[in-house]
């Protein structure tokens, strides 16, 4: 009789698994860019074969088996050919099948506590970015479906939660390096609108009346300032302060390193709040 050991090694009860490009990275060192033999069962499905490799099925954006597409259901035969993509940035799959009923590419996005750094620089390119540095991993993923945001983490095993659909594992380490990644692997770089979201937030910032926020100002910006915008959501004020040129030197720098970007709506930077 034989035992699942033999099956895989003899072949039987197992397909073929092919990863590209930078799926490749949740693999071990010594099993990148090749293929893989793989076990299946009849109850599984091409989602459970690719997480049981280790690659989070949020960063998958096609999915092939035999060379025709498939979505995550699809339930796999031994000896099949299963080969892994992730997001495209410039080959149109337009006339295939997605493996989500809804593009990744949506610019509402949330952050667990890893990226904790990145968020505000996020909001600063005009994203918006809820944060949730206190939840649970159930409870991210809940939000993450219910206020239909893609989760940003450096979290494999959140990513792998069966019910969060939209996902980016970041592999960058730095805040800034975070955020570049983030709008370049998501193609957000014609969504930014820098200097618009409150920082504390992330509600959209309006333009406001001096009259109308004048007793909440200090002397000398009463005296110095006449442009105001108020946070449409915590009700901060902020105006064209002290740190101005540093937030605009912070915006450039992103700017000029994410991948196609367009130039941004001009606005006053909102440094100074209260």
């Amino acid at each position: 009789m034989s035992t699942h050991t033999d099956d895989i090694a003899d072949g039987r009860n197992t397909l073929e698994l092919r990863v590209y490009a930078e799926l490749n990275d949740f693999l071990p060192p010594r099993s990148r860019f090749s293929v893989l033999r793989r076990p299946v069962r009849s109850h599984q499905t091409v989602k459970d074969v690719v997480e049981a490799a280790g690659v989070p099925h949020t960063e998958i954006d096609l999915l092939l088996v035999n060379g025709e597409s498939v979505g995550f259901g699809h339930r796999p035969r031994p000896g099949d050919r299963l080969a892994a993509y992730p997001v495209f940035e410039s080959l149109d799959i337009a006339a295939l099948t997605r493996v989500r009923p809804h593009p990744l590419r949506e610019p509402r996005l949330l952050v667990d506590v890893n990226l904790g750094g990145a968020a505000r620089l996020l909001r600063l390119m005009g994203l918006d970015v809820r944060c949730e540095f206190d939840a649970e991993d159930a409870e991210l993923a809940e939000i993450a479906v219910d206020d239909h945001r893609i989760l940003l983490t450096r979290d494999r095993g959140l990513l792998a939660r069966r019910i969060v659909t939209h996902g980016l594992f970041v592999r960058a380490g730095l805040p800034v390096d975070q955020v570049v990644e983030v709008i370049d692997r998501l193609d957000l770089s014609n969504c930014l609108t820098p200097l618009t979201r409150c920082l504390r937030c992330g509600a959209p910032l309006a333009d406001v009346a001096k009259a109308d926020v004048i007793d909440r100002l200090p002397p000398l910006t009463r005296h110095e300032h006449n442009t105001f915008r108020r946070c449409t959501g915590c009700d901060r004020v902020y105006w064209a302060g002290t740190h101005r040129d540093r937030l605009e030197e912070l915006v450039d720098r992103i700017l000029s390193k994410i991948r196609r970007a367009s130039p941004p709506p001009a606005a006053s930077p909102p440094e100074n709040r209260l």
